[in-house]
């Protein structure tokens, strides 16, 4: 029945809203004269009637006209109450010159003023009945809904709770709120109460028969989510997220933006304090270079350099199909045949020499690399040719143009390394600080581990083992890694720009370590799948925690408090370079740890041991 009424009411809008109001001010005319003269004539009556009839057409003229009755704005929102109240001062201030001017006046020139106030006091006061009647006698259950709790009764909760009143297709029926700030204690939100704070959790899902938990705190930390999320798996009932709204195209809590809970939500951090000024002062207006574009972080750092208007954004990258997926994510378009995006591989130098000759980059990220530890392993020399003499090949190229800044991202395996892939790393932040050390500009290497769901992580791995009914394969029960989003990342990359200094590693803060066997746990939780866990044992060359700093390297804190910086011992590329391709992976391996151990491998004896000239 209250859903045919509202539908017969909204089918008649403006109708309705005009015979609202032309009641509302017409009475309000009429108290005014009543309560202005103390004797009532025929005369004074009829002028008084007169008036407030002018009153009524005169408001309804400026309505139209401000389309206040034709839906411009919702009823008994903020903007109708200053749109209606602009209309209504208008109106009101007409009838009040134009009764001042007469002579004899129509009425007393206080009726005027009164019947203005207390006309728009009372259409507001209809619409506040009407908005609150229709909210409390809207349905509180549904068959199909999925009875909500909704942690967080601010002003985020309350705009959620009217978008889910708004929505009823979106299967989300709010029930009550919880929240730990005592001054909510007593509200309510268009006929939602607060039940009690979050610690009464386990308490309310019982008393409510609530199937799902909403947590309406846009860009809550993980502090927050992880217990959430354990009690509500404790009471079998689902937990949402309503997402910062840098993830979502609201820029207000909608219920069609709520979604599950995923890990950067458990393991991510707050957003990143970045100083723009820094950021701008060398990205914006420059040409900017980016290799390996198409990867994760690369890709990352193609869309959120974009929104520092650099002069030039030159994404490079030997995949085409990555190049069209970054590009289609930064233009909305992808035909793949703009400047923007260049085809090339690092390991053939002169061609990527004659493209730093053309375009003449100023700014350089480095993050084309290889990264898959076990397949490195494998192949020693694919890691040599491309994180090695690739990255030789990116700063000889860089050092020719003349390049301001160069930052080269690196990895936590390069901090004492154990394994092909760390090795790799380590030599190429080597050759980074010889590089600073014979150019121009800053040249600076940025240090950080596992990002969430880049390509091949383990996030991804433990998704697909789970969906196909496992086992989840976790190398050992003790395992650590450090986590970062790849927003957070990029930011800190982009800020490490900024404040790094020529020649040093930057290393960023990756918070604690996260045990691997845990975030499979989690994983398996929130599927509500029952999947085994197997434990495979360490790969070669992989360790069972994970360092951000070398053992002669120091936590020294850079102007960010999430950066720190450390000195690198320079590597000259011309020792890399004069390396022969046709030896065995055995001299591979033995020149990586040489590179990276040796301090000063260009002047050793190891070089007539080991390396030939190509």
């Amino acid at each position: 029945m209250t859903l045919l009424i509202q539908s017969a009411v909204r089918g008649r809008r403006t109708a309705v809203l005009m015979a609202f109001d032309a009641l509302a001010l017409f009475g309000a005319y009429l108290f005014a004269v009543v309560l202005r003269y103390e004797v009532l004539d025929g005369t004074t009556l009829r002028d008084g009637v007169l008036v407030a009839a002018a009153a009524v057409i005169l408001q309804w003229a400026i309505g139209l006209l401000g389309r206040v009755y034709l839906g411009r704005v919702g009823v008994a929102t903020n903007e109708e109450t200053l749109l209606l109240g602009s209309a209504t001062a208008v109106a009101g201030f007409a009838i009040f010159v134009a009764n001042a001017v007469a002579d004899p006046h129509w009425v007393a020139r206080s009726v005027p003023i009164t019947g203005t106030c207390l006309g728009f006091f009372m259409m507001l006061i209809t619409r506040a009945l009407w908005r609150r009647l229709t909210m409390r006698l809207a349905p509180v259950s549904s068959a199909s809904g999925q009875r909500a709790i909704i942690i967080g009764a601010g002003g985020s909760g309350a705009r959620l709770v009217h978008s889910m009143r708004s929505h009823p297709e979106s299967g989300l029926v709010p029930l009550g709120f919880l929240d730990d700030d005592p001054w909510m204690r007593n509200r309510r939100h268009f006929g939602v109460a607060v039940l009690g704070t979050t610690a009464d959790l386990e308490r309310v899902v019982a008393s409510t028969g609530a199937t799902a938990v909403v947590v309406a705190l846009p860009g809550a930390s993980k502090e927050v989510i992880k217990p959430l999320v354990d009690r509500a798996a404790r009471l079998g009932i689902t937990i949402k997220v309503l997402p910062p709204f840098a993830e979502s195209f609201a820029s207000r809590a909608d219920v069609r933006d709520v979604r599950d809970v995923n890990m950067t939500d458990i393991l991510g951090r707050a957003a990143v304090e970045t100083d723009l000024e820094a950021i701008a002062g060398y990205v914006t207006g420059k040409r900017v270079l980016v290799t390996g574009a198409g990867g994760s972080i690369g890709s990352e750092l193609c869309r959120q350099l974009n929104r520092y208007g650099p002069a030039e954004l030159i994404m490079l990258d030997r995949d085409e199909s990555a190049l069209h997926a970054v590009q289609l994510s930064i233009h909305g378009r992808a035909l793949l045949d703009s400047p923007d995006v260049v085809l090339n591989d690092i390991r053939d130098e002169p061609a990527l020499r004659r493209i730093f000759q053309d375009r003449r980059p100023e700014v350089v990220f480095h993050a084309a690399a290889l990264k898959h530890l076990p397949m490195l392993e494998q192949y020693p020399h694919e890691a040599l040719k491309t994180n090695v003499l690739g990255t030789a090949n990116v700063l000889r190229a860089a050092t020719d143009v003349g390049v301001s800044t160069f930052v080269n991202i690196s990895t936590d395996k390069a901090a004492d390394p154990t394994s092909v892939l760390g090795y790799s790393k380590r030599v190429a932040e080597r050759l980074t600080a010889a590089t600073a050390k014979e150019a121009d500009g800053a040249y600076i290497s940025v240090r950080f581990g596992n990002v969430l769901g880049s390509r091949g992580s383990v996030l991804h791995t433990f998704t697909a083992q789970i969906a196909s009914g496992g086992p989840v394969t976790v190398v050992h029960p003790e395992i650590t890694r450090y986590f970062m989003t790849v927003e957070e990342a990029v930011q800190l990359v982009i800020q490490a720009g900024a404040i790094g200094e020529d020649g040093e590693v930057m290393i960023l803060d990756m918070g604690e370590p996260v045990k691997i066997v845990d975030v499979a746990r989690q994983l398996i939780a929130m599927s509500g799948k029952n999947v085994d866990i197997v434990y495979t044992g360490l790969r070669e060359g992989e360790k069972l925690h994970e360092r951000l700093f070398g053992g002669a390297e120091s936590d020294e804190r850079s102007k960010h408090p999430l950066v720190s910086h450390s000195a690198v011992s320079p590597l000259s590329t011309n020792v890399v370079h004069a390396f022969d391709l046709g030896a065995t992976d055995s001299d591979v391996l033995e020149a990586f740890e040489d590179w990276v151990h040796l301090p000063d491998p260009e002047h050793s004896m190891f070089g007539d041991a080991h390396h030939r000239s190509a």
